[in-house]
């Protein structure tokens, strides 16, 4: 028998902040790790983005803070500042009824505004390896009282080479400290990590989230090019949704629409990648928050966002590809909730609707207001394009651009080179420096084509998984 939240030991407080946004049953990583760590225990939990392990974390951390004591009681290490945006956000609304404190800190951001959020107080410090080794090296960041010590996605912080930093981070921690390691993989310099730094931790083991939407209602909605705004209006009005992506293929058209559905009274914002970073990260804190119901996103701007509280995602362009699509509709009925994914189709777009049906092996039911259809089971598969290539001198400056994925889902070089070339129809010489690591990899193409590379293999699969794909940031 499935276990509630209740029956985990969590507090008043925490059940209260769980409630507010609507979560109900445990999912499995949170049932085997919460009870471990309330009861002191180091964890190890080998599982997935999107198993839901940040509140197997964070509600305990929420157990052990005193908000009385103003020193950093737990720290969060996390490889990306996306992630660390993203913990964050989950740790507040953990932290809600509890009087928490929770600073994020992450490269790329002013470190003087960091360091006086720290000196304000600050429970639970979430951070990129860089930047808490920084603020540590000036005195900003104390962990003398550190009790507890989260890192996640290891594997990837070994992939991009922070280990040796991370090491140094948890020696500066109190011994008698409590350890909670997760990760996707678990090759050996993780498990020489855990070995050094873990006491006879629990480990737990969660089947990565299976790729097949079981628990999203499709619908499409046959419409003309001068009516998709009004339309638009109109079915987020009927459907009402608590929280929705409106997915379009172009920044213009992300803009364009944005300012339509605002100057229609609606509380929306825009998601693009012509804005910049802190606009960015501003508007995923408020959409993440809950503060914004409507999200007008390209798929580019919208690959950091794994939220389970989408409940409906809106295709106002049909997507490029069915495998496109599949990535799109998996934004909502997440963590067990249940979504609805509503496709607008013009006339000239009804060729590549019967490709999206032919890829999920079923028909999509046709919208209507209160209309209802059976969730369907769709499953990611391979990429395949055909474009024409183009050809270059090789003289031009490149880009280097870092893909998702490496050894450990089965990739090598020639099949980057061949997705590449498939996708974004660059001739197979103008990707350079193709290096396979064990969770990344890395690739150079032309500057003035790494937008289009981007556009057209983020969020895609390659050997059947799902993979993202975005420039190297010049530290």
């Amino acid at each position: 028998m499935s276990k509630s939240f209740e029956d985990l030991g969590l507090s008043e407080p925490t059940l209260q902040a769980l409630r507010d946004v609507g979560y109900e049953a445990p999912s499995p990583i949170q049932e085997q790790a919460i009870p471990a760590l309330l009861e002191g225990r180091d964890v190890i939990g080998q599982a997935q983005t999107g198993t839901g392990k940040t509140a197997a974390f964070g509600l305990p951390i929420m157990e052990y803070i005193d908000p009385a004591e103003s020193e950093v009681q737990a720290l969060v290490l996390t490889p990306t500042r996306e992630l660390c945006i993203q913990v964050t956000q989950a740790l507040r609304t953990y932290g809600s009824h509890a009087g928490v404190d929770v600073v994020a800190v992450f490269g790329g951001a002013p470190i003087r505004t960091q360091q006086a959020q720290l000196r304000a107080g600050g429970h639970v410090v979430v951070g990129t390896v860089g930047r808490v080794l920084d603020l540590i090296s000036r005195h900003s960041l104390v962990l003398h009282g550190c009790r507890f010590v989260v890192l996640d996605e290891a594997d990837e912080m070994l992939d991009l080479g922070f280990l040796e930093d991370v090491e140094k981070i948890l020696s500066l921690t109190p011994s008698s400290r409590q350890t909670a390691l997760f990760s996707a993989t678990m090759p050996p310099p993780i498990r020489k990590l855990a070995d050094r730094y873990m006491y006879d931790p629990t480990i737990i083991q969660v089947e990565a989230a299976t790729l097949t939407i079981d628990t999203v209602a499709q619908f499409q909605l046959p419409v003309s090019a001068k009516d998709k705004p009004d339309k638009l209006v109109e079915v987020l009005r009927a459907e009402a949704p608590e929280q929705a992506i409106v997915f379009v293929r172009t920044k213009i058209r992300c803009e364009q629409l944005f300012r339509t559905l605002r100057d229609r009274g609606m509380n929306v914002r825009a998601l693009h990648g012509d804005m910049s970073q802190g606009s960015r990260d501003g508007v995923m804190l408020a959409f993440k928050g809950g503060r914004v119901p409507i999200l007008v996103a390209t798929d580019v701007a919208a690959r950091g966002l794994d939220i389970s509280t989408v409940t409906h995602v809106i295709n106002y362009d049909v997507p490029t590809s069915p495998d496109t699509y599949v990535h799109r509709i998996g934004r909502t009925g997440r963590v067990g909730r249940s979504g609805r994914a509503i496709t607008f189709v013009e006339d000239r777009q009804k060729r590549e609707l019967e490709a999206i049906e032919r890829h999920i092996g079923t028909t999509i039911t046709r919208w209507e207001q209160g209309a209802v259809a059976p969730p369907t089971p769709v499953r990611e598969r391979p990429r395949r394009h055909s474009k024409p290539r183009i050809s270059r001198d090789g003289a031009e400056p490149y880009t280097k651009l870092m893909l998702g994925g490496g050894r450990s889902a089965g990739l090598r070089v020639a099949d980057i080179v061949s997705a590449v070339t498939s996708s974004a129809g660059l001739d197979g010489e103008a990707v350079r420096e193709v290096q396979v690591l064990d969770r990344f990899s890395f690739l150079s193409v032309p500057a003035t084509e790494a937008d289009r590379v981007i556009e057209a293999l983020d969020g895609g699969t390659l050997r059947g998984r799902q993979v993202s794909l975005e420039r190297v940031r010049v530290r």
